[in-house]
C-alpha cells in the first residue's frame, strides 16, 4: 500500500509539473524552454495566491506582493549612477543620477512600474536594472515611482500619486536642482505603469499650473481601457480571468464588478457612446482580427457604474481621450507584444494617435509576451527582453 501511495503521489506530482510546464509554445519564441519555465512559474504563483486567498489566509494580491518582495534590492549606487530612495510630494521614488560630468543640462525620464496597480515596486530587481541602464546609457536623471497600490488603495489614488510626482518634478526649481533640461523630459511605464504614463501625459495638457511640456511618452505594452474586455487579444489569452480580476481590483474588491467585467457586461447603456473609442473592428489592422467577429456590447447595470465610475474615467482608460486632446500629445513610443492580452490596447492607441497627427513609433514584437522586459536579470534572462530594452533605450536616445 505504501509503495502504491508513493507511486500515486509521484504520478500526481509529475502530472502537476507537466500541467505547468508543457504548454503549447509558439515557434516564434527563440528560447522556448525558458518561456515554458517562466509561464509555469507565473501560473504557479497566481494559483498559489488564489489557494491562499480561498483559504482565507491572505488576500490574493497580498500573497503575490509577498512573492515580488523576494525580488527587492536596496538602492545601490555604482561607478556610473548614484541611486537613492526619497520622496517627491510625499510619494516614494527611486532616483537615479548619472555620475559623469555633463556639458549641459540632462535629459530625464519619469518611470511608472507595472503590476496591475496591485503589485510591484521601483526596487524590484528588473525595474532597478531597467531604470539604472536608462540613466547610465542616456546620462539621464530617472525618477522611478512607488505609487500606492491596490487592494489597500483604489483608483484614483495610483493615478494621483503618479500625477503628483510628475507635477512636482516639472517645477522649474526641481528641474534646475537636478540639472534637467525642461525641453527633454519623457514619461514612461510598462503595463499598468504604461496606463499611468498615458493618463499623466493627457492630464498635463489640461493643467494650467504646469508650464513645462513633455517631449515624449513611452508606453510599454500598456493597459489602456477596461470597457471592452473581449478584444481579440483577450479572447486569445488563457489568463483573461486574472487580468479582468486586476482591472476590477483597481476599482473595488466587490465581486459584483468583477463578475460583470468577466462576462463583459459592465458598461451601462447611457455610456454606449464610449464604445466608439474602443471599437476594435475599426481600430485594429486586419491581421489581428483573424476570424474574430465584432459583436455589439451587452450593457450592464447603471448602479454598478454609479458606484464604481472609475472604469469609465479617461484617467483609468486613456483610450477615451478626445481627438482634441490626442492632437496635443508629445511624440510617442508604443511597444506591443504578439502574445499579450493587452496587445490590442496598444495597437488601438497607436492608430488613434497617428490619425490625430502625433508622431508615433510603434514597435510590435512578434516573438514576445507580456512582461518580457522583466526578464533582463536574475535566474532566467531572455535575449528578446534585452533586445526590446535596447530598442526602447535607443528610441529614447534618438528622440529625447
Amino acid at each position: 500500500v505504501d509503495m502504491g501511495a508513493k507511486l500515486l503521489c509521484l504520478f500526481l506530482a509529475s502530472a502537476l509539473v507537466a500541467y505547468y510546464v508543457y504548454i503549447p509554445i509558439s515557434e516564434d519564441f527563440a528560447e522556448p524552454w525558458k518561456v515554458m519555465l517562466i509561464t509555469a512559474a507565473c501560473r504557479a504563483a497566481t494559483h498559489l495566491a488564489e489557494v491562499v486567498h480561498q483559504l482565507g489566509l491572505m488576500h490574493h494580491v497580498e500573497a503575490l506582493m509577498l512573492i515580488t518582495t523576494f525580488e527587492y534590492i536596496a538602492p545601490t549606487s555604482d561607478e556610473n549612477v548614484t541611486v537613492m530612495d526619497t520622496e517627491f510630494n510625499n510619494v516614494g521614488v527611486r532616483l537615479f543620477l548619472p555620475r559623469k560630468l555633463s556639458d549641459g543640462l540632462r535629459r530625464a525620464v519619469v518611470y511608472f512600474h507595472g503590476g496591475g496597480w496591485c503589485i510591484g515596486q521601483a526596487g524590484m530587481k528588473p525595474y532597478d536594472c531597467l531604470t539604472r541602464w536608462t540613466s547610465n546609457r542616456l546620462s539621464a536623471v530617472v525618477v522611478s515611482v512607488n505609487y500606492r497600490l491596490a487592494s489597500k488603495y483604489r483608483f484614483p489614488v495610483q493615478f494621483e500619486d503618479a500625477y503628483s510626482v510628475m507635477k512636482f518634478f516639472l517645477q522649474s526649481s526641481v528641474l534646475s536642482q537636478y540639472g534637467v533640461d525642461p525641453d527633454r523630459i519623457c514619461v514612461a511605464g510598462d503595463s499598468a505603469g504604461g496606463n499611468l504614463a498615458a493618463a499623466v501625459a493627457q492630464q498635463l495638457l489640461e493643467d494650467s499650473e504646469v508650464e513645462t511640456k513633455l517631449k515624449a511618452q513611452a508606453l510599454l505594452y500598456p493597459a489602456l481601457q477596461s470597457l471592452d474586455l473581449n478584444l481579440p487579444s483577450y479572447q486569445e489569452n488563457e489568463n483573461r480571468f486574472y487580468v479582468v480580476r486586476l482591472w476590477s481590483e483597481y476599482f473595488t474588491s466587490a465581486s459584483s464588478l468583477r463578475e460583470a467585467m468577466a462576462s463583459n457586461r459592465h458598461v451601462p447603456v447611457e455610456s454606449r457612446h464610449l464604445f466608439q473609442f474602443v471599437n476594435w473592428s475599426n481600430l485594429l489592422p486586419e491581421e489581428l482580427k483573424k476570424d474574430h467577429v465584432y459583436t455589439s456590447p451587452t450593457y450592464g447595470s447603471s448602479e454598478l457604474a454609479k458606484k464604481y465610475p472609475g472604469f469609465l474615467d479617461p484617467r483609468a482608460a486613456p483610450l477615451l481621450a478626445s481627438d482634441a486632446q490626442l492632437r496635443r500629445l508629445p511624440l510617442t513610443y508604443i511597444l506591443t507584444c504578439e502574445y499579450d492580452i493587452l496587445r490590442d490596447d496598444g495597437f488601438m492607441y497607436a492608430r488613434c494617435l497617428q490619425v490625430a497627427g502625433v508622431p508615433v513609433t510603434h514597435d510590435h514584437a512578434k516573438d514576445a509576451f507580456h512582461g518580457v522586459m522583466l526578464f533582463i536579470s536574475g535566474p532566467i534572462e531572455l535575449a528578446v527582453g534585452h533586445h526590446l530594452v535596447n530598442r526602447y533605450i535607443k528610441w529614447l536616445n534618438e528622440n529625447l
